[in-house]
């Protein structure tokens, strides 16, 4: 189900998504899967899928998740194309930084994205998350290092949940 979402969305994705200098090889879903299964394992990582009407329609991550004194942890998502603009990631990321922030046990949550990644500027905007700054060269996507602005909540910053505030975000 990823693969095929993955392979028909590849001009919609490969803008953002995250690929190895020097290395041009084709999506390998079984791997990918194993790695975050083993991150979930290992307690540094989970992995979601996002639904749609019954259907998976994308994937959320959170990686380099650390406990402790950082008790914190990195969003990362995507979505199909036929699927976006139903404010799917935002709910879906209020709702796992609900659970970090709680059950999760974590005190911060972070998202970087890329400047010109707009959509995903609009997701931060909506749920609110505090602008912390650039990272330069950060993330090597799509051939090149990227920077990546970087968005982040504590759980001292929310009152009442994460997604009343996508409820209650005005459309745009």
């Amino acid at each position: 189900m990823l693969r095929e979402l993955l392979l028909a969305d590849r001009a919609w994705l490969s803008p953002w998504e995250a690929s190895t200098p020097g290395i041009r090889y084709p999506i390998d879903t079984k791997w990918m899967v194993k790695s975050l299964l083993d991150q979930a394992k290992r307690g540094t990582g989970l992995a979601l899928v996002m639904e749609f009407n019954g259907e998976v329609v994308g994937q959320l991550n959170v990686a380099n998740i650390l406990y402790g004194s950082v008790s914190s942890g990195t969003i990362g998502y995507w979505i199909a194309k036929k699927a976006a603009g139903n404010s799917i990631v935002p709910i879906s990321v209020a709702m796992t930084i609900d659970y970090l922030l709680s059950d999760g046990g974590l005190h911060r949550v972070e998202i970087d994205i890329r400047p010109e990644n707009e959509a995903s500027l609009r997701v931060v905007e909506k749920l609110g998350l505090r602008e912390e700054g650039l990272k330069q060269r950060y993330i090597h996507i799509d051939g090149a290092w990227r920077d990546h602005r970087i968005f982040a909540i504590t759980s001292e910053e929310i009152s009442g949940s994460m997604l009343s505030r996508v409820r209650n975000a005005k459309p745009q």
